[in-house]
């Protein structure tokens, strides 16, 4: 191996989960060949968080050394729903829906990805071509067995939960993506895994070197404990405002604030460990750490003037006390002096995306209307100019 290849696949391979062989990634990054480098997004939803940015920003790494990066939009297996960590079957999508959530991808990944030296597709290109006996014969390649070595899978048939036919053909679609693509090295999440060893299976079946697997760590949302996602109301969404980004990186707890570091800003281990050296000697406070972090990352995939201005709000609000700075926010005027559900009033903030997230915060005890608790879901409120809502713990809003 070349010395310049060992320095290449340790900066590649960094904070990675694993990488899927390690010695033919090592092989094909030898050659000196521009490899393709393959990441699948199923437009499931309109918005691109934090946890997406993981994988993008290996993908970023990639881009920056030569490699055809390729960002493909899984437009027709959307259609299907990827069965990975679900329990039940997911309904199907329209193609109305997948169309209206695909439009801002592109936009969304500009935030991080070059999209002048970024290929896009859509699998529909080649899959809706596919006749039943081609998928037939694509499908013999696989056993039943294997399919349901998923781990998702093996807990739905063990606790008599249904598992329809259709998405047992998931994995083996996305796998044909790699075979059609002639994929090198394909990126996902740990939770991906199944489906990206099936695209390296496949390939081998049409006669394709096999692509290297490369998964990153699932990041943990705002609270610590559950993978981001907007359905959980815990992520932080690359549309987000920057101030309120960077008020939701303020809330994670101290342990996943070096996960965060590593994942998104790509600190080296040896850099991760002199920061907890620091921390523990008394150093460096962890509050001042967090702040460091969220300003990196709001920098990072916002802007300089987005983490100035977040930074700031977060240290007249919870620093000084000084609720002058809340964010100030103008309602419909049907609301204005008369009384709104508070869950209708929290969306028209933006403080929540849905009534569930809303119903958490609620029960919780971290919604106040003008600095009195409000722990009651179907609680109503008549809105006043001036009067302050704070949502969590870092979200605080001025009625104009």
């Amino acid at each position: 191996m070349k010395d310049t290849t060992k320095k290449t696949v340790e900066a590649l391979t960094s904070s990675v989960a694993a990488c899927i062989p390690l010695e033919e990634l090592a092989k094909k990054l030898d050659t000196d060949k521009k490899l393709k480098i393959k990441f699948g997004m199923d437009p499931t939803a309109p918005d691109i968080h934090l946890g997406h940015a993981v994988v993008l920003s290996k993908m970023k790494q990639f881009q920056d050394l030569g490699h055809e990066v390729i960002l493909l939009i899984g437009d027709y297996t959307a259609c299907i729903g990827d069965p990975t960590g679900k329990s039940k079957t997911r309904p199907p999508l329209t193609q109305e829906q997948i169309q209206e959530n695909a439009k801002t991808y592109l936009q969304q990944v500009g935030k991080i990805l070059d999209l002048s030296r970024l290929q896009v597709c859509y699998n529909s290109e080649w899959l809706k071509k596919l006749s039943f006996m081609d998928v037939i014969k694509m499908a013999s390649k696989f056993t039943v067995a294997r399919m349901i070595e998923r781990e998702d899978f093996a807990n739905r048939l063990e606790n008599n939960i249904p598992i329809a036919m259709h998405e047992l053909l998931y994995p083996m679609m996305q796998a044909y993506d790699s075979v059609e693509l002639c994929a090198d090295v394909e990126l996902g999440g740990t939770d991906q895994t199944f489906n990206l060893l099936c695209g390296r299976f496949l390939q081998e079946q049409y006669g394709q070197e096999p692509q290297v697997i490369i998964t990153m760590p699932i990041l943990e949302g705002l609270d610590g404990v559950e993978k981001m996602s907007k359905s959980l109301g815990n992520a932080v969404g690359l549309f987000d405002d920057p101030s309120d980004a960077y008020g939701k990186l303020m809330s994670v707890p101290d342990n996943v604030v070096f996960k965060y570091l590593a994942l998104l800003l790509l600190y080296t281990s040896v850099q991760i460990e002199q920061l907890k050296h620091d921390i523990a000697t008394g150093k460096l406070h962890p509050m001042n750490l967090k702040k460091q972090m969220a300003y990196e990352i709001v920098t990072k995939f916002w802007s300089k003037d987005g983490a100035d201005k977040g930074q700031m709000q977060f240290e007249s609000l919870f620093q000084k006390r000084d609720l002058s700075a809340a964010k100030e926010v103008a309602i419909s005027a049907q609301m204005v002096n008369r009384s709104t559900w508070l869950v209708t009033l929290l969306q028209e903030l933006g403080a929540v995306q849905s009534s569930s997230e809303a119903r958490r915060l609620i029960d919780s005890g971290a919604v106040q209307v003008d600095g009195s608790v409000v722990k009651d879901f179907k609680a109503h409120i008549i809105p006043v100019s001036g009067m302050i809502i704070k949502a969590g713990k870092h979200k605080i809003y001025k009625i104009l």
